[in-house]
């Protein structure tokens, strides 16, 4: 009977407080997201920073490949992943023996089958993004990460390419 004469429990109200501050969090996120849109693409930047690259083809593309040397290093690893594919950290090394500084230096790392079939290739810029140019006689170690290998995948070798170059003018 007492159950009848007790006041009923005052109804929570929503904090404005709480309501001010999610709207205030998704204006901010909203605004990020717009500025974030005005942001060129990694495959926009990349093509500004080679623009005026020397490519294959050209004479002195061919002259200035022939003084870049690129080896790979002892520790390449290879590394199960969780859904049983294979990823590769390839380490190697990038030596400028000629006499002109390099301030652009795009690279391609394949892995190969015995038989010279290309399994995965990645192009990675490395100057300036890596190093802010490389001097002659210099040298700049890089690793470049492939995913996706299958086990049986025939990995028989590395190939390194030079693709793109700018000396310093």
């Amino acid at each position: 009977m007492d159950e009848i004469f007790q006041a009923e429990p005052p109804k929570r109200r929503i904090n404005p407080v709480f309501l001010g501050a999610a709207a205030f969090g998704v204006v901010v996120i909203a605004l990020a997201i717009w500025l974030l849109s005005f942001k060129p693409s990694m495959e926009e930047q990349t093509a500004r920073i080679l623009q005026g690259s020397l490519r294959e083809g050209s004479p002195e593309f061919e002259q200035l490949t022939k003084d870049i040397i690129i080896s790979t290093d002892q520790n390449t690893i290879e590394s199960p992943m969780a859904l049983g594919g294979i990823s590769m950290f390839i380490s190697g090394t990038i030596r400028n023996k000629g006499t002109q500084t390099m301030d652009g230096l795009e690279i391609n790392v394949a892995v190969v089958t015995q038989f010279n079939v290309v399994l995965k290739e990645k192009r990675v810029l490395v100057v300036p993004t890596q190093e802010p140019r490389l001097e002659p006689g210099q040298t700049i170690p890089v690793t470049v990460s492939l995913e996706g290998f299958a086990k049986n995948d025939d990995r028989a070798n590395i190939r390194w390419k030079v693709t793109a170059i700018r000396p310093q003018r």
